[in-house]
């Protein structure tokens, strides 16, 4: 077990962390649980969670402001849990980089289900040639969760982010559909999964430097999908 992926349960209701928890080992998985935010963000200097299962109506922080900064600062899987079924709140998770938003009452099944999804590391082309991967002057470290640039210069990528950009670069000069996406990130067909793809990919242009209005690497072909023009090493 001691290799098995770490999860993070944040939650203020001891009997969900207790339901969620006994899940999660019976799947696995090793957890660790946390009733405050506070005590969640200073567990993290001591503990590097492969995946966060966060709550949105937390006693002592607000739980979008913290998925926000686990996105940009850790390489850790998100999942919202939460009892708030609205679809903006669903967009308003996902664009601020949640991988994924389940609304409470859950299924501890699908809990399990969607984690592994999110954690799956098919064997890609990129896989085979290491998680270093070059293109176009830049570096894309996914060990690190790290974008290189020409210049040396490096900014952080968040795990929605490292996983859009591993499926441009599996599949270089070759239209990637909306459809395909949807099934690589195993995300949720629908207006929250639209939008919220629309933000990854804006925000990997922005850190690749793209001029918005005219990008050179990440292409939308409109009604039809993506083309990543770089050549990979």
């Amino acid at each position: 077990m001691s290799d098995a992926p770490l999860i993070a349960i944040l939650d203020d209701e001891p009997e969900i962390r207790r339901i969620l928890a006994g899940a999660l080992e019976h799947a696995g998985f090793r957890t660790a649980s946390f009733a405050r935010a506070t005590e969640f963000e200073a567990a993290l200097r001591r503990i590097t969670p492969d995946a966060c299962l966060i709550d949105l109506g937390l006693p002592d922080r607000d739980g979008l402001a913290l998925v926000h900064r686990l996105a940009t600062e850790s390489g850790a899987a998100i999942i919202i849990i939460s009892g708030r079924a609205q679809v903006q709140d669903r967009v308003t998770g996902l664009e601020l980089g949640a991988d994924d938003y389940i609304i409470k009452p859950f299924e501890t099944a699908e809990v399990v289900a969607r984690i592994r999804a999110r954690l799956r590391k098919p064997a890609t082309p990129a896989d085979r040639q290491g998680n270093r991967i070059r293109f176009a002057g830049w570096t894309a470290d996914f060990d690190s969760y790290m974008l290189i640039g020409p210049d040396g210069a490096q900014a952080p990528i968040s795990h929605a982010e490292a996983e859009l950009l591993r499926i441009f670069v599996d599949s270089p000069r070759r239209l990637i559909t909306r459809n395909q996406m949807l099934e690589a990130l195993g995300g949720s067909a629908g207006e929250s999964f639209d939008r919220a793809m629309d933000v990854r990919i804006s925000r990997l242009r922005g850190k690749l430097g793209e001029d918005p209005k005219n990008p050179r690497l990440i292409k939308t072909i409109y009604g039809a999908g993506y083309i990543f023009l770089a050549e990979v090493e």
